[in-house]
């Protein structure tokens, strides 16, 4: 039994895996239905473990529950991309301000201030050269932490939520560095504004610290911002975007 349970939850990841996957690269275009049969074929998996996985990906918010059955890949327009950045920095920078107000133990200080190093390690030898990779794994790690320093188990649960949305995700725009200055830019100031945030919450000042990781946040929408307005070819290069309509 305990074989078989494993089994279906490895058919399960596959399954979300695959199916995530195919809708960030817009392989499955915004608004079309999705058909199990077909997709249950494509991924090489049984229509139970891809139903699963819709309805993962329906709480994560990439696809919608039809009326009349069946799932279709969600449309978001351009105020739905922002106001999901802002929502973010809105929930990270409550954490942040908690964290100063309601303090820290000195051992979760330093398992953030840890990942903060590594991440200043990701840099060398430069910018341009670094694992992108690494760099968004490290950069994941912070931002969670971040979160669980607030002391809000309802607050982290909120901010996963709300960082599933791809074009949200404090990595949206990582690994298109490459294809532009301005984008490697922004990682230089996010890791200064990392050391900024975690400065105000070790002396306090939450007010500080909210608007730091606020503006933190922000980053995401002035690369989106970058792309639309500056560089549209650019667009392709960013994953999340694919599930703009427009």
């Amino acid at each position: 039994m305990a074989g078989e349970q494993g089994l279906g939850r490895q058919q399960t990841e596959k399954a979300l895996s695959g199916l995530r996957d195919l809708v960030l690269k817009g392989e499955i275009a915004a608004g079309e239905r999705l058909s199990e049969v077909l997709l249950a074929g494509r991924l090489k998996v049984s229509r139970t473990p891809l139903r699963a996985a819709l309805q993962k990906l329906e709480l994560e918010g990439l696809v919608d529950l039809i009326p009349s059955g069946g799932y279709q890949v969600r449309r978001f327009s351009q105020d739905d991309v922002i106001d999901a950045i802002e929502l973010r920095g809105v929930l990270e920078g409550t954490a942040a301000r908690l964290a100063a107000e309601r303090g820290v133990a000195p051992i979760k200080f330093k398992a953030i201030h840890e990942v903060v190093r590594k991440l200043d390690e990701a840099f060398e030898p430069s910018a341009l050269e670094m694992d992108f990779d690494r760099y968004a794994a490290l950069n994941g790690r912070f931002h969670a932490q971040l979160a669980e320093l607030s002391g809000s188990n309802l607050l982290v649960r909120e901010l996963e939520r709300a960082r599933s949305l791809p074009f949200a995700s404090p990595n949206a725009f990582v690994g298109a560095e490459g294809h532009a200055h301005a984008f490697q830019q922004t990682l230089i100031v996010g890791q200064a504004q990392h050391k900024a945030i975690l400065s105000a919450i070790e002396l306090r000042e939450g007010s500080r610290a909210e608007a730091l990781a606020r503006e933190h946040a922000r980053l995401a929408r002035q690369n989106l911002d970058f792309v639309l307005q500056e560089r549209p070819e650019l667009k392709d290069k960013v994953a999340a975007l694919a599930l703009m309509a427009g």
